[in-house]
């Protein structure tokens, strides 16, 4: 399909196109017919090809508001991409990347995404981009990061698997700071792999797939060894670096989480996979059961994105803040923060709200005493924005004071304010 769109595009045939993917064509030169959509091009994707550059002519886009660059050998990341006005969301994965320019940084920023390069510094001016809001950094180089206090708007940072020796503490005061990971980093040491039964793949009978996220596979599978036949379900790790993190970070989590009623739980390590992969099986949940809402989009960035026709029963949203608050609040007691308590990571029956937490793909190691509560109190802004969802769509509760006091509570701009997870629960009716 990309090679049929790349030779409509040089016929000229795309006058007035919004939108261009042309992935994994081996590109080495950026095509100059994109500039003749200057007027109407709002979403560009280069991913996959092998271009060094792009031409300073490109900031004739002045419509494009969405880019893709992934995998592209890009050195550095090019200055001329500052000049795009409405560009709002880059993203630039695993493409090589050394240097980020201050004048790379278009002034409409608001989605960065450069993970899996080579960064070991970012400039200053990011500050200076007023709409940031989701900034993904993790897989790099980074000993420091540049001081983002004026970035209020900032709600979501993944630092994972770089070379930072602290967090600074600016970073746990931004007003707006909802989710965050940093799993990887020297300044969480290597710890020992949590304890968990080997389970061997020549005892699975793996079934149909379940879902596929960033970090792998999940597919419902038959465990054959013990007690008898039962289902299960197995999630494969891909074993590359995703936006979140690494997966082996996201597994050991998983398995430090424990048990607890409203968290997927694990059951066992998966051993000799024939393709040497690793791998959970995790308890079957019932098959109804689905995600609360999808994940974000660019235009809501780091906000969830909800079925316009849901409505919950206040029984149904009571039960669902209730799940994720005891989730989290069990993680927290457990030295782990979550780092993405969304609705998109919330399993839930689809009826009364029964549900469990999932996806531990940017959980973190909390520091030891009274460090952790600070960053405790950032995932109580994430429970406190999903808090507010829920009561958006119930409208028995959506006026309700005492909740709409909670959730302005738990996402109140002074971090040190807010209460601590198991507080917002305790303050929850029932």
């Amino acid at each position: 399909m990309s090679h049929a769109t790349l030779d409509a595009l040089r016929r000229g045939s795309l006058a007035g196109a919004r939108e261009l993917r042309l992935t994994g064509l081996g590109l080495r030169e950026f095509p100059p017919e994109i500039l003749g959509l200057a007027d109407t091009l709002e979403i560009l994707d280069l991913g996959g090809n092998a271009l060094p550059d792009l031409p300073a002519g490109i900031a004739r886009l002045r419509r494009l508001k969405v880019l893709f660059l992934s995998g592209n050998p890009l050195r550095r990341l090019p200055p001329a991409l500052g000049g795009l006005p409405a560009l709002s969301q880059l993203g630039a994965r695993g493409c090589g990347i050394e240097e980020v320019p201050a004048e790379s940084l278009s002034p409409a920023l608001r989605w960065l995404t450069l993970t899996g390069n080579a960064i070991a510094t970012m400039p200053g001016a990011l500050a200076e981009r007023p709409s940031l809001q989701k900034l993904m950094l993790a897989g790099n180089r980074l000993t420091a990061l540049p001081d983002l206090t004026g970035a209020a708007n900032l709600e979501l940072i993944r630092l994972s698997a770089n070379r930072l020796e602290a967090l600074p503490p600016w970073l746990a005061a931004l007003p707006g700071l909802a989710w965050i990971a940093w799993a990887g980093n020297p300044l969480d040491p290597p710890a020992p792999a949590p304890d968990a039964p080997e389970i061997a793949w020549s005892a699975l009978e793996p079934g149909g797939i379940l879902g596929q996220g960033a970090s792998g596979l999940v597919r419902r599978a038959t465990w054959t060894a013990g007690e008898g036949p039962r289902p299960v379900a197995l999630k494969l790790f891909k074993g590359a670096m995703t936006s979140d993190g690494l997966p082996e970070q996201e597994m050991a989590a998983c398995l430090r989480a424990g048990t607890h009623p409203n968290l997927p739980g694990a059951l066992g390590r998966l051993k000799d996979h024939p393709d040497g992969l690793q791998g959970l099986v995790m308890p079957l949940l019932p098959e109804a059961w689905r995600p609360l809402a999808g994940p974000p989009s660019p235009e809501s960035c780091s906000r969830d994105c909800y079925d316009p026709a849901l409505r919950l029963s206040p029984e149904a949203a009571l039960n669902l803040a209730r799940a994720t608050a005891a989730a989290a609040a069990h993680l927290h007691a457990r030295g782990l923060l979550h780092g993405d308590l969304y609705a998109h990571n919330t399993l839930w029956d689809g009826a009364t709200g029964e549900a469990v937490l999932s996806d531990f793909g940017a959980a973190s190691r909390l520091p030891a005493g009274k460090a952790a509560g600070a960053w405790q109190r950032i995932e109580v802004r994430a429970w406190g924005i999903l808090l507010g969802e829920l009561l958006d769509r119930c409208p028995a509760l959506a006026a309700d004071p005492a909740l709409r006091a909670l959730e302005t509570l738990c996402t109140a701009p002074d971090p040190a304010s807010r209460p601590l997870m198991r507080e917002a629960l305790d303050a929850l009716p029932g």
